[in-house]
């Protein structure tokens, strides 16, 4: 091979190892923001169970009996 051919194949090689550095770095990124919504999404369900049970507790004790 010529002198010419390597160093057209080292100056890919370099790209390349930046593409890879970045789209890790972009892979990262992702994982933690997946993180904080995957955890925001818990703290919703948890508050919409909440409610659903405050609700419900709410409604048996308003409820008449059924003598009324």
């Amino acid at each position: 091979m010529s002198e010419e051919r390597f160093i057209e194949l080292e100056i890919k090689q370099a790209y390349q190892e930046d593409l890879i550095q970045a789209l890790n770095q972009v892979v990262a990124d992702q994982q933690k923001q997946i993180g904080k919504l995957e955890e925001t999404c818990k703290l919703l369900n948890d508050k919409i169970k909440s409610l659903a049970l405050d609700d419900r507790q709410a409604g048996a004790a308003d409820e008449r009996p059924p003598h009324y």
